[in-house]
């Protein structure tokens, strides 16, 4: 049966690391959204989303259909009246956000992972109101070198555990390629998606998550937490088989 609700992570499953949706996923994405509702869950800030996947749609996509969570889920847009909406932000304070940021960066000495005196692809630490978010490379680091910075996780989870040391209070957890994600406590995936359904007055066993680091210790993991189904993809060739699949039973 179709899922009333179907919800992707964005970067590693739906595009590559802050890279916009291929023409043909945009395509069968806006083919999936007349059928089901569809939410995309990531790290990114609203602005990525619009720019990776909204801006991407065809002109006439069912975006009333479409439910954007940001920030790892600490906020959810939906279109109304020609416009994104927000239903709920988890916004962090001006002082969580310099808490946070000073433990980053401690724990990025201590561990000895990241040097803060080289030059960088951006800004290494961004704050996006509901997260804050550490990206080893630089925000606008090329894709080659994300892919090759820590393809075993081993970097990402030693800064993890460091700042999750630090950060008692607050959620601490893996992001895209190079990157370390803080939230309000209790603000992941899960949460996100448990919002969502209430939201859409959808069960969580009603609805599917489709990602490509369920694993243990990857930045899908959260998600078992809630009852939805869950659907393992490799990269975003293998996501957009998975939906022409799900088109082709609807």
């Amino acid at each position: 049966m179709m899922k009333k609700l179907i919800i992707f992570d964005l970067d590693g499953t739906l595009a590559e690391s802050k890279q916009p949706l291929t023409h043909e996923m945009a395509l069968y994405l806006s083919k999936l959204l007349v059928v089901t509702r569809v939410g995309i869950i990531s790290g990114g800030a609203l602005s990525q989303f619009l720019k990776q996947v909204v801006s991407q749609l065809p002109v006439d996509t069912k975006l009333a259909h479409l439910y954007l969570l940001p920030t790892s889920g600490s906020a959810l847009y939906e279109f109304r009246n020609d416009a994104w909406k927000k239903i709920y932000e988890e916004r962090l304070s001006e002082k969580e956000k310099d808490t946070i940021e000073t433990a980053m960066r401690a724990a990025a000495e201590e561990t000895g992972i990241i040097d803060f005196s080289e030059n960088a692809y951006g800004e290494r630490i961004e704050y996006r109101g509901g997260q804050v978010t550490l990206s080893a490379l630089g925000q606008q680091a090329p894709l080659p070198l994300k892919k090759a910075w820590d393809p075993k996780h081993t970097k990402r989870h030693a800064l993890q555990e460091n700042i999750a040391v630090r950060l008692p209070v607050f959620s601490v957890g893996i992001g895209g390629a190079t990157s370390i994600d803080v939230t309000k406590r209790g603000v992941d995936k899960a949460y996100g998606i448990r919002k969502l359904c209430e939201r859409t007055n959808v069960q969580e066993s009603e609805a599917l998550y489709i990602g490509d680091e369920l694993e243990s210790g990857g930045n899908d993991e959260a998600v078992y937490k809630t009852r939805a189904a869950t659907c393992t993809v490799t990269d975003p060739a293998d996501t957009l088989r998975t939906i022409k699949t799900i088109l082709s039973a609807a």
